[in-house]
């Protein structure tokens, strides 16, 4: 990942939780302190997080050709709702949080070829943590309703105990989003089911031949900042192709069938007398607990009880 996309990822996520953040402490300030003037820019900051989180995503993973400018459009939208219609809020604020929270909620579940970008390194991780941000998402949307729905049955002392819920939350799961190593080090997820009970044709067997043979004379699989992308672009396919091929031929997800040489050069470094950390790091993983957890799975015992 170069230096350029690195810093875009960690921008979005840092503006992400700010926004976050400050929207709770502005909720803090009208609904218990009666610092009405700030309401203004509850709705601005509320129609500014599922862009931002959408934007997040892409910077993490997303293949090129999304556009970001589009997403600005929420938050200008909500400014010019206060100005013209301030009802209209009522229905855009969570509209907005739907539909951002079940686009990255479908695209994350979608399998191999969702997040191509990242790292091949520690399995779903960094789609698990996505798919609860669409979830959260969606679960803000539902708390809007909930409050309007308390207001119109005449329980307006509900308000501040459900935005103080919905708001926290909220944060909560960014700033796990953020502090995930699993945002930059993880790949896509296990796959298309369908495609790992089709039956591999001849094509997929060469296309796993040539990369077969990439791999060991590039020795790729050490690089911890590989990605499908790379994989595919170095053998002049596209993403869908290699990653079907490989779910087919070997019955594995990219970041198995990489793991696997992985761990087999880690076996020889510590056959070697290397240190487990040593190893670990000369095989290209860069987390203790996804090599141990990817150590035990392919070998059946811990990186230790291997080198005795």
């Amino acid at each position: 990942m170069s230096l350029i996309k690195t810093y875009r990822r960690i921008t979005a996520l840092a503006i992400l939780v700010a926004v976050c953040t400050v929207q709770s402490a502005l909720i803090a300030l009208v609904m218990h302190f009666e610092m009405s003037a700030l309401r203004w820019a509850l709705p601005v900051l509320a129609a500014s997080i599922p862009p931002l989180a959408w934007i997040a995503l892409l910077y993490s993973g997303l293949e090129r050709g999304h556009r970001v400018w589009p997403h600005v459009m929420p938050p200008v939208l909500a400014l010019f709702a206060i100005v013209v219609q301030p009802y209209a809020l009522d229905v855009m604020i969570p509209l907005l949080f739907f539909a951002y929270g079940v686009a990255i909620f479908h695209t994350v579940s979608r399998g191999a070829d969702t997040l191509p970008r990242l790292r091949i390194e520690s399995g779903d991780a960094s789609g698990r943590i996505w798919r609860w941000i669409g979830v959260a998402l969606i679960a803000s949307g539902f708390s809007d309703i909930a409050i309007i729905a308390a207001i119109v049955a005449g329980k307006p002392e509900w308000q501040p105990l459900i935005v103080g819920f919905g708001s926290s939350s909220m944060l909560l799961l960014m700033g796990a989003l953020s502090l995930s190593r699993s945002v930059s080090d993880v790949p896509e997820g296990a796959g298309d089911i369908r495609d790992m009970v089709q039956v591999a044709s001849e094509e997929d067997t060469q296309i796993i031949d040539r990369l077969d043979a990439l791999m060991e004379q590039g020795r790729l699989y050490l690089d911890p900042d590989l990605t499908l992308t790379r994989l595919a672009r170095r053998l002049g396919l596209p993403v869908k192709t290699l990653s079907s091929a490989i779910n087919r031929v070997s019955g594995e997800n990219v970041s198995r069938y990489i793991n696997a040489r992985r761990i087999k050069a880690a076996c020889a470094a510590l056959e070697q007398g290397d240190s487990v950390t040593e190893a670990m790091l000369s095989a290209g993983f860069n987390t203790k607990s996804n090599f141990n957890r990817e150590f035990l799975r392919i070998t059946g015992k811990t990186p230790r009880e291997f080198r005795g």
